[in-house]
């Protein structure tokens, strides 16, 4: 990862990324004792069909390791998600792995654990301003970049130019996830001054009903001269599908439309020449390495984080330094989906293509 991408990250112009830290590892722990611990886990949601994974993955690992969870989530509403996270507080756990509903408050949270000698791990979307003692996290501009260089790719090969109309369809606003993914496509498009950015819209809560209406709008206001649409989730990207499907417009043929998190009937939807491409978030190793690093946090309370962590950069998310562990996104479209989400397990071949 270069300095750019890595400055990219987290969606703020202020992050600061050391060099590759040579520390200890998650895989070689011998100060886990086999007491148990106990950890909270608070999603944002359950509204995306990939949380479903993430909450099996990271209970399953953190049996495993013998700890005990408490999970909740919070269905994208702060004070839903501060009661949640006090709870846990009140439970008597010593490590809390949040994925904030908004990014932009979430410090308070973070402070509030501290006084109680509770440690947080940020998950998937840093939260700003918060003195967070590790974060995990995929590498949110590589979706957006990974995103538009498949379009780039897709325009060469229909029009033999790159230019055309492009919408990108934001998550929450303010969301430092959907910056960093939209940052990632930003960059692209800068890069290719013939492609018009016709829209650049936040959806509140990574609605697909609202995807859905921006999608009707923009085909109205352009005469369905729409060349990509581009989006930072996969349950927006159904939205935007079943916009152009009114208008007989629902084919990777017509428009690029491109998602992320690879969510099954998305994948289907690769595999049937609806959608173009997803990214596959590779959910199982992303929540195992989380509860792996809230349970080595939990029994080593007096060390270092990165002194017991396998830390892949460190970020600054606007006031601190975050230790940071970084796991990886692929492409899927129609010419690898065999290889990639079907040969590793994510789907059987029955799920995606119905035979």
């Amino acid at each position: 990862m270069n300095f750019r991408r890595g400055l990219m990250l987290a969606g703020l112009s202020s992050l600061v990324v050391s060099s590759l830290l040579a520390v200890s590892v998650l895989s070689v722990r011998p100060a886990i004792a086999a007491d148990k611990v106990k950890i909270g886990f608070l999603l944002k949601t359950m509204q995306e069909e990939r949380y479903q994974r993430d909450k099996a993955a990271f209970l399953a690992k953190a049996k495993a390791l013998g700890a005990d969870v408490v999970f909740d989530s919070a269905n994208n509403d702060e004070q839903t998600q501060l009661a949640a996270f006090e709870n846990m507080l009140s439970q008597g756990v010593q490590v809390i792995v949040l994925q904030p509903v908004n990014t932009g408050t979430a410090g308070g949270m973070v402070t509030s654990a501290h006084k109680s000698g509770v440690k947080v791990v940020g998950y998937d979307a840093m939260l700003l301003n918060g003195l967070l003692d590790a974060m995990v996290m995929q590498d949110s501009w590589a979706v957006g970049k990974l995103q538009a260089d498949a379009m780039v790719t897709w325009l060469k090969a229909k029009t033999g130019s790159v230019k055309g109309n492009v919408a990108l369809i934001r998550g929450q606003p303010g969301d430092s996830n959907a910056n960093a993914m939209s940052s990632g496509v930003l960059e692209v498009l800068k890069a290719n001054p013939d492609l018009r950015l016709v829209a650049d819209q936040s959806h509140e809560n990574w609605l697909p009903d609202k995807a859905m209406a921006t999608t009707e709008n923009l085909l109205t206001k352009f005469g369905n001269k729409v060349d990509a649409i581009i989006c930072n989730n996969s349950g927006m990207a159904r939205g935007v599908i079943a916009a152009l499907d009114a208008q007989g417009l629902a084919s990777a043929d017509k428009v690029f439309v491109a998602g992320s998190d690879a969510d099954l009937v998305n994948i289907q939807y690769v595999a049937q020449g609806k959608e173009a491409a997803e990214i596959w978030k590779k959910i199982a190793p992303f929540a195992e390495t989380a509860a792996e690093t809230a349970v080595t946090l939990a029994r080593n309370p007096d060390k270092e984080p990165k002194a017991i962590l396998k830390v892949d950069r460190i970020v600054n998310n606007g006031a601190f330094d975050v230790p940071t562990i970084v796991t990886p996104v692929v492409l899927v479209d129609k010419s690898n989906l065999d290889r990639t989400v079907i040969a590793e397990g994510f789907y059987t071949h029955q799920q995606v293509y119905g035979k």
